[in-house]
Order: C-alpha cells, then sequence, then structure tokens
C-alpha cells in the first residue's frame, strides 16, 4: 500500500509517524513559522498536537496530514483537513489549513498540498464547503486562500485568544464545490 493519501507532483501528504517528531517540534519553536499563532510550542505540547492530530484521523478519517518532498522525503510540514474545537458563528465545520518550515516557504507548497486536500475534501468525502481562517495580520496565509480559490466571508473575534491579544481578530475565508 503507498503511504501517501494524497500526491502531488512535488509533494507526499501521509500520516504520522515518530521520525516526524522532532523536526516538527524544532518547525512549532521558530518564531518566525509561529508568529500568527500566540506561542511557540514545547517538544510536549508538539507531541501532544500530533496526538491529537492522529486521534482525528482514527475518528473521521482525514486531519492534517505530515508533508514530505517527493524527491528527497523530507518533512516540511503540516497540510489538512480539520474539525475546529472552538465555538464561532461558522463551526461546526471543516477546515483547511497549513504549516511549513520556514525554509520551504515561497516555494508553492503550500497552495500545491492544500489544492490536493480541497480536492480530497470535496470529491473523497463528499464536503459542500471548506473554510479557513487566521489572523487578520497574517498576509501570507491569506494569499494562500485566495490562490486556492477561497473567497473572503468576514473578520471574527477568535474565541481561544484573549480579545486584546493581537492575534484575536481573525479573517474567515470559504470555498464551495464546483
Amino acid at each position: 500500500m503507498d503511504k501517501y493519501m494524497i500526491q502531488t507532483p512535488r509533494l507526499g501528504l501521509r500520516r504520522w509517524s515518530k521520525e516526524d517528531l522532532t523536526p516538527f517540534a524544532k518547525m512549532n519553536k521558530n518564531s518566525k513559522v509561529m508568529e500568527f499563532f500566540p506561542h511557540t510550542l514545547t517538544d510536549d505540547e508538539s507531541n501532544s498536537m500530533v496526538e491529537k492530530i492522529e486521534a482525528h484521523f482514527d475518528k473521521y478519517g482525514f486531519g492534517f496530514w505530515a508533508v514530505e518532498l517527493l524527491d528527497t522525503g523530507e518533512f516540511i510540514g503540516l497540510i489538512g483537513l480539520n474539525i475546529p474545537s472552538f465555538k464561532a458563528q461558522f463551526t461546526p465545520c471543516i477546515e483547511i489549513g497549513w504549516r511549513l518550515s520556514h525554509e520551504f516557504w515561497g516555494e508553492g507548497y503550500a497552495s500545491e498540498g492544500a489544492k490536493a486536500c480541497l480536492d480530497f475534501g470535496f470529491n473523497s468525502l463528499g464536503l459542500s464547503e471548506i473554510f479557513s481562517f487566521t489572523a487578520v495580520v497574517n498576509k501570507k496565509s491569506m494569499k494562500v486562500m485566495e490562490k486556492i480559490g477561497m473567497e473572503y466571508v468576514g473578520d471574527f473575534l477568535h474565541p481561544k485568544i484573549d480579545k486584546n491579544h493581537r492575534l484575536c481578530k481573525h479573517v474567515l475565508y470559504k470555498i464551495s464545490s464546483r
């Protein structure tokens, strides 16, 4: 059986392995990668996140896949679909998201993997719509959202971030099945 659940010309998206924990923890300690999250993560927090991602896969059959470059097998981050754990006017819903190691930014990997995840969500899971959100100051992620065909829906205050925090105000994007 092929180890990839989703494959693009340059990327393989798969379930997580123990070998992913160290590079994922390193990525989550990088202040540039985590600029639009409330804080960097410790090794334990990163490992716990992977456990939650894997539990999501076990329960729903999809989640944030570990992403590696096909030509080298190198782990570069995560891209995938998730059910957010907070309540907002648009939840429950399925979100698409990504987080890549800084050295792999600007190569089009996020949009390439995200497009494949949208295809999976619409064609394999039968979803009618997929959302994405980020802090209003995260212009790079908004650019990816627009590049993959998502449309701006509005703003909201993220309920898990203090209302006085600079990252509390978020933008919401959506795409519907074609």
